[in-house]
């Protein structure tokens, strides 16, 4: 039996580096470490992602399948879904590492196939209605810049995409507002209007096409 973390992320290797950080720190002892850089996870389901395509081919009945969260797995509702009950299916287990949720297959018990399945509806629509503010932030804050050039686009961020998804990481995980600042290298005052304010501060970055 094997432990094998996916991870998806935009751009910095970093990241990558802090989620398997993170999946240890929950207790997983990691075998593999799969990953998908400068994937989009809105656009392309898993089986299309060239990483995402080994995990169907190497995992076998009894091994583990780590994410940080059901949204690695998946474009869409359906999407993440159906790729959690195809892996059931093969005997695959799925563990996330934000609240330590476990999709099982191999259970029997009526009450508990209820409340797993309920658990993966809804944490997939969860992930699917992130997933939709995101890209509708990012399209608003594109389209503004390119149709209205003369407009003033306000101040141009002070933190890069990669940084941005790694504070929003960072912040997911709980971790305190200096302890991300001092990991990212942006000013506590940037942290918290990240934290309170995520989607206008991702549009921002949209506006500037950063």
């Amino acid at each position: 039996m094997q432990t094998v973390l996916y991870a998806r992320v935009s751009v910095a290797d970093q990241i990558v580096a802090h989620q398997r950080t993170q999946a240890e720190a929950a207790g997983f002892k990691i075998d593999h470490v799969i990953t998908d850089e400068g994937v989009s996870g809105i656009s392309t389901v898993l089986a299309d992602r060239p990483q995402g395509r080994r995990l169907f081919d190497m995992l076998r009945r009894g091994d583990v399948l780590v994410v940080r969260w059901v949204d690695r797995l998946g474009r869409n509702y359906l999407d993440v879904t159906e790729t959690i009950r195809e892996f059931m299916r093969r005997g695959v287990i799925v563990k996330t590492v934000i609240n330590a949720m476990t999709f099982d297959g191999s259970t029997t018990d009526p009450i508990q196939m209820a409340v797993r399945d309920a658990l993966i509806a809804f944490m997939a629509a969860t992930a699917q209605a992130q997933a939709e503010v995101t890209k509708a932030a990012q399209a608003a804050g594109i389209a503004h810049a390119k149709g209205r050039e003369d407009t003033y686009l306000g101040r141009k961020p002070s933190y890069t995409r990669a940084q941005f998804d790694e504070v929003v990481n960072r912040l997911d995980s709980g971790e305190a507002i200096q302890a991300v600042s001092k990991a990212t290298g942006i000013t506590r005052q940037t942290v918290y209007r990240i934290r309170d304010n995520r989607s206008e501060a991702e549009a921002a970055l949209a506006r500037w096409a950063a």
